[in-house]
């Protein structure tokens, strides 16, 4: 379980992140990774979508299912099946986010690394001297968490699409998926802070584990701004990034916590 108040803080975050970005002008540091992230996500919308279809009659036809829906001539049967089609559809295209958002994540690695770094340097009134050794650090450190969550979350997906075929509870996939979709992506956007803190990653694991709300208040905002057409793809991910900061700073996490 999670708590619903730790989800409200992240949320609020977010308000904090636009307040932020606007006082400190880092607005060039958020548009251009932006507009690369909506101009390949909405190319991957338009195949995943079209190809998720040709799948469900695949699947319909191998049963011979669309055969007898068919002959049923059955309003309510053919409504039944139309949701189950949309249900399986909308969890093919949060699976091929997920798949899409780590890839993402890793390719802007650095971008990210950067963000997080210069948001707490801002917090705390401090310089972080530029380390490429560090920069380097915190790459590879996000490249292997993003592999480990993607592990994770696509098993958790994969069981998803299987359920989404079951009438009635199908129709809750998307909820389960979405709000596995929005744990594991906040984990994500939160681990900069840790890594800068000299903490392993089970350490990390750990902490989010006992933290879920956090991770998913997160990752909630972030696929909300996903339904506002072009501006929220392109201000979603970096604004992820800096109310993820934002948030830890306020839980004054300790350097290289006990393991």
């Amino acid at each position: 379980m999670f708590s619903l108040r730790e989800v409200l803080g992240a949320v609020q975050s977010y308000g904090k992140a636009h307040q932020f970005i606007t006082q400190h002008r880092l607005w060039k540091w958020i548009i251009i990774p932006g507009i690369i992230y909506c101009i390949l996500f909405v190319t991957g919308i338009y195949f995943v979508w079209d190809y998720s279809g040709v799948f469900i009659d695949y699947v319909l036809n191998l049963l011979t299912l669309k055969t007898w829906i068919e002959e049923l001539q059955n309003g309510w049967v053919n409504f039944l099946f139309l949701l189950v089609g949309f249900a399986v559809r909308m969890v093919f295209l949060i699976l091929y986010f997920s798949f899409f958002k780590y890839l993402f994540l890793i390719v802007g690695s650095p971008i990210f690394a950067y963000l997080s770094e210069k948001t707490e340097s801002i917090i705390q009134k401090k310089d972080f001297p530029f380390s490429f050794r560090q920069l380097l650090q915190d790459v590879v450190r996000g490249v292997r968490l993003s592999f480990r969550n993607l592990l994770y979350q696509t098993i958790f997906m994969l069981v998803i699409a299987i359920l989404a075929f079951i009438p009635i509870l199908g129709w809750l996939t998307p909820l389960i998926a979405l709000i596995v979709e929005c744990y594991y992506f906040g984990f994500s956007m939160m681990d900069y802070s840790f890594e800068r803190r000299q903490w392993t990653m089970g350490q990390s694991i750990r902490y989010i584990g006992q933290h879920k709300g956090m991770a998913i208040g997160n990752g909630l905002v972030f696929y909300l701004m996903m339904f506002v057409p072009i501006l929220g793809w392109v201000l979603a991910p970096c604004y992820a990034v800096i109310a993820a900061t934002i948030h830890l700073q306020q839980q004054k996490l300790p350097d290289a916590p006990t393991r």
